[in-house]
Parts: C-alpha cells; sequence; structure tokens
C-alpha cells in the first residue's frame, strides 16, 4: 500500500515538473513581474483595485502559460536537435503533442476572455498581440533570419503594457519607458545566450546573429552597444518626471555594471564572459524595476 502511494506521488510529481517545463515556469514569472510593475506605475493614485490587479495577473498568467506551451509544439522537432531542449516533455516523448496543443489553445483563450470580460478591451487586444507576435512572427523567424532576436524582443516587452492599460485603460508614458526598457533589455540578454550555445543553434536549424559570427565580434559588438542604449534609457524617468532623483544611483550602478559585462565579452569572446553578461543579466532586471517602484513620485 505504501509503496503504491509512494510510487504515485512519484509520478505525479514527475507530471508537475513536466507541466513546469511545457510552460515555462520562470519565464511566465517574469511576465508576470513586468506586468505588476506597468501596473504599479501606472496607477495614478495610492489606492488603486486589488480585484483588477489579481485578475489582470490571472489572465495574463493564462495566456503566458498557454503561448509558452504552443511554442514548444511548434518547435518540439527542433528542440529535439539541442542538448539544451531535448530533454523537454514534448521531444523527451513524455507528454502528448496533442495535449500541449489543445490545453496552449484552451489557457491562452481563457486568459484573452478573462481579460476581455473583466478587465478592458486594451488589456485583451495587447495579450492577442504578444502571443500572436510570439508564435507568428518570432518562433518562424527563429530559422529565417538572425534579426528573430529583436522582433521576439517586442513579445517580451508588451507585459508592462499589459499592465498599465489594466489600471488606466490606455498606455501612459510610463507603459512607454518600461517597453522600451524590456526590448533593449533582452537584446544583450539574449545574444549571450545565443554565443554560449551557437553550435546547438546551428545544428538545429535556427538562424542566430552567432551562426555567422565565428569571431563574435558581431554579437559582443551589439551587445555592447545595446546595454549602453539601455543605460541611457534607464535614466530617462527622472527626466520625465516619473520618479525622485534617488532612482539615479541605482540605475546608473547597475546600467555600468551590464556595460562592463558587456566590455569584457567584447574584449575576450569566451563562454565565461557570455554567461557573466547573461546571469548579470538576470540580476539587472528585478534590480532596476524595484529602483522603479521605490522611487516612484
Amino acid at each position: 500500500m505504501l509503496r503504491s502511494v509512494l510510487i504515485g506521488s512519484v509520478k505525479w510529481w514527475e507530471i508537475a515538473c513536466d507541466l513546469n517545463l511545457l510552460v515555462k515556469t520562470r519565464l511566465c514569472l517574469l511576465v508576470l513581474h513586468t506586468t505588476l510593475v506597468g501596473f504599479l506605475m501606472g496607477r495614478r493614485d495610492v489606492l488603486f483595485s486589488y480585484r483588477t490587479l489579481f485578475i489582470t495577473l490571472v489572465g495574463t498568467a493564462l495566456s503566458a502559460g498557454g503561448a509558452t506551451a504552443l511554442n514548444q509544439w511548434l518547435e518540439q522537432d527542433w528542440d529535439a536537435c539541442m542538448e539544451r531542449t531535448r530533454n523537454r516533455p514534448l521531444p523527451g516523448g513524455r507528454f502528448c503533442p496533442s495535449g500541449a496543443l489543445t490545453g496552449g489553445i484552451l489557457s491562452s483563450l481563457t486568459g484573452i476572455f478573462i481579460l476581455l470580460l473583466f478587465v478592458n478591451r486594451l488589456c485583451a487586444t495587447l495579450t492577442i498581440f504578444t502571443i500572436a507576435s510570439y508564435l507568428f512572427l518570432y518562433t518562424p523567424l527563429k530559422r529565417t533570419t538572425s534579426l528573430n532576436t529583436l522582433v521576439g524582443a517586442v513579445s517580451g516587452a508588451l507585459p508592462p503594457l499589459i499592465g498599465c492599460a489594466a489600471v488606466r485603460g490606455q498606455i501612459g508614458i510610463e507603459g512607454y519607458f518600461l517597453f522600451t526598457t524590456l526590448w533593449l533589455w533582452q537584446v544583450p540578454h539574449f545574444l549571450a545566450v545565443a554565443w554560449m550555445y551557437r553550435r546547438q543553434y546551428a545544428r538545429a536549424g535556427f538562424v542566430m546573429l552567432s551562426k555567422r559570427d565565428d569571431s563574435g565580434i558581431a554579437t559582443s559588438f551589439q551587445a555592447l552597444v545595446y546595454t549602453i542604449l539601455l543605460l541611457i534609457v534607464s535614466l530617462l524617468p527622472v527626466a520625465a518626471g516619473l520618479n525622485t532623483i534617488f532612482y539615479l544611483l541605482p540605475a546608473l550602478s547597475l546600467g555600468s555594471w551590464l556595460v562592463v559585462q558587456s566590455s569584457k565579452f567584447m574584449q575576450e569572446r569566451s563562454y565565461a564572459n557570455a554567461r557573466a553578461l547573461f546571469i548579470s543579466s538576470i540580476f539587472y532586471l528585478p534590480l532596476l524595476l524595484g529602483a522603479l517602484l521605490v522611487t516612484r513620485r
């Protein structure tokens, strides 16, 4: 009896782990984080509707999880060719492709309808555009042009706009700033990943900038350019009157730190330096967004 219970528990745990991989929980948490920041930055008053915030996050989470499941369904054959992705539920044969397709569609549609019925039309429209650009632009472009990174960064930068639209019914200057910041941030973040796994991407048929950049000069140079642009843009909220002058210190410090990491990657184009840039970018974003919220006027 005890053995049966233990075996059943292990199976349920394995299913939960596969679902976690299928919906990319960490990516969904990032989406929710940026949506939350957009909501809090976009509010006019100290008081706001917690009900609206909760519904917005639920709808966004369902849409994001569904979109990532559909993305893996579309790319399952290519994922099987890469060491870093071949153990995902679909290429690993542990999850039914039709189940992932059906679940992804239902989850995405449920999230959209929740936002449409209980928040507002703009939120639902932005969510539809986010999913569509992710699945029907970014995903196929990964096999045709290295510009896919710039297109994919648009999808990743839209969630703060959903948050702003939820609390205000429109996109204000806060939303446009957050969109630009996230778009710029994603480029060096993904260029570092592309360089780290450039051979795997090439074998799988993905056309990344690093595929035709054996020396790494173009990849590292673009990473440096975008981190410099990110540093400059990150300082704008003070000039726009969105944040107090106390925001400048963390923004300048974090941005300079990221520029230093990009410079090291450009000077020595190694796996270690690319990974250092990648990890630095992971820490950079939540710290910057936290500084934005703490020093908001």
